[in-house]
């Protein structure tokens, strides 16, 4: 969901600029790595516990804007014949707030009958789909091969990275996904 769906670097950054504008940032054409907490860490040691404080704070998740097409993209492909969309995503391990936000947030973008499509875990590995569309570029966990296929979805922290056939990338939601999706359906008139 986050880096996804939701604007997790921008919200980020947007929070952290207002909360220390004295403080050294790292600007998103700059970051580089998944993990934001570790990159400010380098900065200065500081840095690290107050970029892990702006998102462990009430309302970081529920005020992250949706990224551009997301939405939408999300609505077309839940609409699509023999489809089901589910929303994986991981909560962060200070959860006062986080769960219910990131609900919160699915309630707020795709309305109530989404909430039935949220898949909530810390271990994405685990969970059993075709597709995982996700910024991540490692998911490790318990299934060293898990069921579905990753796509890396294109953020400001993984764009330089390249990957290795046949991993595959969606570079945005203006990008062909469908195309993506329909490269896992089975040709007419085979089943599995």
């Amino acid at each position: 969901m986050d880096g996804v769906l939701a604007d997790f670097e921008g919200g980020f950054l947007k929070k952290f600029r207002a909360r220390y504008p004295d403080k050294p940032y790292i600007a998103l054409e700059d970051r580089r790595g998944f993990w934001v907490s570790e990159q400010y860490g380098r900065l200065g040691p500081e840095l690290s516990e107050k970029a892990i404080s702006i998102w462990e704070s009430k309302n970081f998740f529920i005020e992250l804007d949706p990224l551009p097409g997301a939405v939408e993209a999300v609505k077309q492909m839940a609409n699509l014949a023999d489809t089901d969309v589910f929303i994986c995503t991981s909560p962060i391990k200070k959860y006062r707030y986080c769960p219910y936000e990131k609900y919160a947030w699915v309630e707020k973008h795709f309305g109530p009958e989404f909430l039935e499509q949220i898949v909530l875990t810390r271990d994405k590995t685990v969970v059993s789909a075709d597709l995982l569309i996700d910024d991540r570029p490692d998911i490790t966990g318990a299934e060293q091969n898990p069921t579905w296929e990753h796509v890396l979805f294109t953020a400001c922290h993984n764009k330089h990275l390249q990957l290795k056939p046949p991993s595959r990338r969606l570079h945005s939601w203006a990008d062909d996904w469908k195309a993506i999706l329909d490269s896992k359906r089975l040709p007419p008139g085979q089943a599995t």
